[in-house]
């Protein structure tokens, strides 16, 4: 089975939405989990809000802190952030999405990063059904 991870600071909105994606539309085989570098206590409200007009039920999801151990059990993670705020350090295979976080912004505004984090993680699924592991490259060492 496939697992991949998804990456922000507090773990409270984009990596939810985009595991909960993930998750409905997941290829045959994969599974996604998300964490965050400084999870907060619950998933933001208005995550919540945005997930339920697409039929997707997250309420009773919580943050979940980012671990050496999770890192080193999954196939591939996206950083949805930007990797200087959420450095992977024990994944070799990474994707950096670089949304803007959409807790402080209007329902309105954080509708539209819901609908770009949808869109991504599409495209995210239809590459693993084309290429597997391989839609996402390893990294290139520094050595």
């Amino acid at each position: 089975m496939g697992l991949i991870l998804f990456v922000c600071v507090e773990n409270t909105f984009r990596s939810q939405i985009a595991e909960a994606y993930f998750n409905a539309f997941a290829p045959e085989g994969w599974k996604a989990l998300s964490a965050g570098v400084k999870p907060a206590e619950n998933v933001h409200p208005d995550a919540i809000k945005l997930m339920i007009e697409e039929g997707i039920d997250i309420s009773y999801k919580r943050p979940r802190l980012l671990t050496r151990e999770l890192q080193e059990n999954v196939d591939m993670a996206v950083i949805v952030c930007s990797g200087s705020e959420c450095p992977l350090l024990f994944v070799d295979r990474v994707e950096e999405w670089g949304l803007p976080d959409p807790a402080k912004m209007s329902i309105e505004e954080a509708r539209v990063i819901r609908n770009l984090i949808k869109s991504k993680v599409f495209d995210l699924i239809e590459r693993i059904r084309e290429k597997g592991i391989e839609a996402i490259p390893k990294r290139k060492s520094d050595g």
